[in-house]
C-alpha cells in the first residue's frame, strides 16, 4: 500500500484565497498609518509649544517673546526661524512652524513677529496641515 501524503491542489487554492483577502482587507490600514503618523506628531508638537507657552508664562511672570518661548520648548530640531512666524520645529526631517500670534484670541491678522523675536505671545495655534 502506497499512501501519499501532503495537500491536494483544492487545499491550495482555498489557502492562497483566504490569504488574499486578509491582504486585501489589511494593506489599506497599513497605507494610512504614514500620514496618521505625521498628523499626530504635528499635534503633539504643537501641544508642546503650547504647554511650554503655559510654563514660559509661569516662570517668567509675563508672556513670552517668541525667542523666549523657543527656549522653554523642549525638543529636537526646535528653533525660531528669522524672518517666519512663530516657533519652528523638524519633524521628520521637515521644517513647520507652530504659529504664534500677539492677542489673545489667535486672530489671523495679528500674527506676530519672530524676525525680532521681540513680540509677545499671547496665543498659539496648532500646526496647520
Amino acid at each position: 500500500m502506497n499512501k501519499e501524503k501532503g495537500f491536494t491542489l483544492i487545499e491550495l487554492v482555498i489557502v492562497i484565497a483566504v490569504l488574499g483577502i486578509l491582504a486585501a482587507i489589511a494593506i489599506p490600514k497599513f497605507v494610512d498609518l504614514q500620514a496618521d503618523a505625521l498628523a499626530a506628531s504635528k499635534k503633539g508638537m504643537s501641544g508642546a509649544v503650547k504647554s511650554a507657552h503655559a510654563v514660559a508664562i509661569a516662570d517668567l511672570k509675563k508672556f513670552p517673546t517668541v525667542t523666549e518661548l523657543s527656549d522653554y520648548v523642549n525638543g529636537e530640531g526646535v528653533a525660531v526661524a528669522a524672518g517666519d512666524v512663530g516657533v519652528t520645529v523638524a519633524i521628520d526631517g521637515t521644517s513647520y512652524t507652530v504659529p504664534t500670534y500677539s492677542d489673545a484670541k489667535c486672530l489671523t491678522g495679528t500674527v506676530t513677529d519672530t524676525g525680532a523675536g521681540e513680540d509677545v505671545v499671547r496665543c498659539v495655534k496648532n500646526i496647520t496641515p
